[in-house]
């Protein structure tokens, strides 16, 4: 009880700026909540696809995994279907890989997004701190100024106290959103990095059927012109 007494009235004296700053860290609290379940469920329906789709590819069942990819919304099944689609009509492989690097492109600003806005509340945070601070001095030093000269020592000591509050709030602000923005980046760099390759693994798995069933059709010609 004591504890929140003592942040009471720390808040309290804080001044005006007091009330942006904790607006900035309501803000980029329910950004941090609503990334982390965003990106916790793209994660989880990733791996989740990733689990069934490989078992379909390699077996060679494209035409299987192409429908449960299609019917997928993880960025994991996009990939898959983008890449077995164009090599149904395409006949180099960079056009699949071109595919497949496009497919992961379109889901980066996905889950990226609104992310990079906790490095800017930081910062707010914190500048609103120094510009509560610095408000707070001048005010201070201005009636220091018509003050009694016995006066004046202690109201500059408690006038400047109270000012320094505006930039401790914003630090103690900003610390927590940098923090979370730095572990929403890591996690982020997961799945682009997860993607990245489980895309070479099924390109991998695309291009050696290809070739596979290429290689019989290469043997077959010169038979059948040698026959003839």
């Amino acid at each position: 009880m004591e504890f929140f007494n003592t942040l009471l009235r720390f808040f309290q004296n804080g001044g005006a700026f007091m009330y942006p700053i904790a607006l900035v860290l309501v803000i980029g609290l329910v950004l941090v909540v609503e990334r982390w379940v965003f990106l916790s469920r793209a994660k989880m329906a990733n791996r989740r696809a990733y689990g069934q789709i490989l078992p379909m590819m390699q077996q060679r069942n494209f035409a299987a995994a192409l429908k449960f990819a299609q019917s997928e919304k993880a960025p994991m099944g996009q990939l898959v279907a983008a890449g077995i689609a164009t090599a149904q009509h395409a006949r180099k492989d960079e056009n699949i890989a071109m595919a497949i690097e496009e497919s992961i492109l379109e889901a980066v600003p996905r889950l990226e997004k609104r992310t990079n806005y906790l490095a800017t509340l930081a910062n707010i945070s914190t500048l609103l701190g120094l510009l509560g601070t610095i408000i707070g001095l001048i005010a201070a030093f201005t009636a220091v100024a018509n003050a009694e000269p016995s006066e004046k020592a202690s109201m500059l000591s408690s006038s400047i106290s109270v000012a320094m509050n505006t930039t401790a709030f914003g630090l103690i602000a900003a610390i927590p959103l940098l923090l979370a923005y730095s572990m929403l980046q890591n996690k982020t760099n997961e799945i682009i990095d997860s993607l990245e390759m489980a895309g070479v693994k099924f390109l991998n798995l695309i291009t050696l059927t290809r070739s596979q069933k290429a290689e019989p059709a290469a043997a077959a010609r010169p038979a059948a012109k040698a026959g003839a």
